[in-house]
């Protein structure tokens, strides 16, 4: 019976681990990747409609395996004109919070932002845009929920690292290019690239100055265009490559105004899916009410866990409030303005 107990601990163990080691051996990510656009790229900071964003997103993921995995995200944005002409500059915050398996590994994040639109014409929507993130991320865990070979024959855990946490500074940057897609100003869609932990932190609990953060290069997309005056689709994607690891996940979102003044829709929903490639099928739903959103979305894993996930993979939650301020040189007065 002890046989079989210390083999149960021993598996439980090893599949936590296992998780763990491919959870950090690429960046967090979530499903709604629009709802954190810091996380893609920094230089899409302010590209929407309004002077003001706020966006949350939470993440659920693996309770039907191991000890769920636990993912907040909390983004601010704040966008006003400078100079001139048509330019504008936004600042930004970034939050992240991660509670990853039994030992309670936890990644805490802080990371200001702040991007430049550069305008490129005087008639229409057409912004290059240049962001720069950066900050200080803690990672710690609880020693005491761990379970061990060593455990079992009275010392500890075995593990030679002192201090269960440390610090590290990160760093990204972004490039965005976006523009209207015709006379419509609400038909429009961006590119960007975003080069992340340029600065190659170093990561390991053992202090080893061999380990450290790849960089990381995503790439993103998306497009907007109206089908009828009171419905339009929303195409967005990222491929992300980080050392032997790539992602790709791409989807639409179909958008109904719902009520007969179009104009000023005070309710939109939104349906459709994404494919996160050789992972999650995610169908995901949003509605928005005046100034805010809310969005749900839930992952039908299709990857090789799927036999012991049961095809259950995570659910997402997202709020968010996009507003304009009452300062005299609000974007609301602005005949350009990055948006999308």
């Amino acid at each position: 019976m002890v046989h079989l107990t210390k083999l149960k601990y021993l598996a439980v163990l090893f599949f936590t681990t296992l998780i763990v080691q491919s959870s950090y051996a690429q960046d967090l990510h979530f499903s709604q990747f629009f709802e954190a656009p810091l996380l893609r790229n920094p230089s899409l900071a302010g590209i929407f409609t309004g002077d003001i964003r706020v966006q949350a997103v939470y993440r659920d993921q693996w309770n039907s395996v191991t000890q769920a995995y636990k993912t907040g995200s909390l983004n601010a944005e704040y966008k006003m004109p400078i100079g001139k002409g048509d330019d504008f500059l936004t600042a930004g915050l970034q939050l992240l919070y991660d509670n990853a398996g039994s030992v309670f590994w936890v990644s805490s994040h802080v990371l200001p932002a702040i991007n430049y639109h550069k305008s490129l014409s005087s008639e229409v929507n057409r912004y290059l845009s240049l962001g720069v993130m950066g900050g200080i991320v803690q990672r710690r865990l609880d020693r005491s929920k761990m379970t061990t070979n060593s455990t079992y024959d009275g010392v500890g855990d075995g593990e030679t690292f002192t201090k269960n946490q440390y610090l590290y500074a990160d760093g990204a940057v972004g490039l965005t290019y976006n523009s209207q897609l015709n006379a419509d100003p609400a038909n429009n869609f961006f590119v960007g690239v975003a080069y992340h932990h340029f600065n190659k932190p170093k990561n390991s609990f053992y202090a080893d100055q061999n380990t450290e953060l790849e960089p990381k290069i995503v790439g993103s997309a998306g497009v907007r265009f109206s089908v009828t005056p009171a419905s339009y689709i929303t195409l967005q994607g990222d491929i992300s490559t980080q050392g032997k690891y790539q992602e790709i996940i791409a989807g639409a979102l179909y958008g109904m105004k719902l009520g007969e003044d179009w104009e000023n829709a005070k309710y939109t929903i939104h349906g459709g899916a994404f494919l996160r490639w050789n992972d999650a099928l995610i169908p995901a739903l949003k509605l928005d009410y005046n100034k805010y959103s809310f969005s749900f979305s839930y992952d039908v894993n299709i990857s090789k866990l799927r036999t012991s996930s049961y095809g259950r993979g995570g659910f997402e939650l997202g709020v968010s409030y996009i507003g304009f301020s009452n300062r005299d040189n609000s974007t609301l007065n602005a005949v350009l303005c990055p948006k999308f």
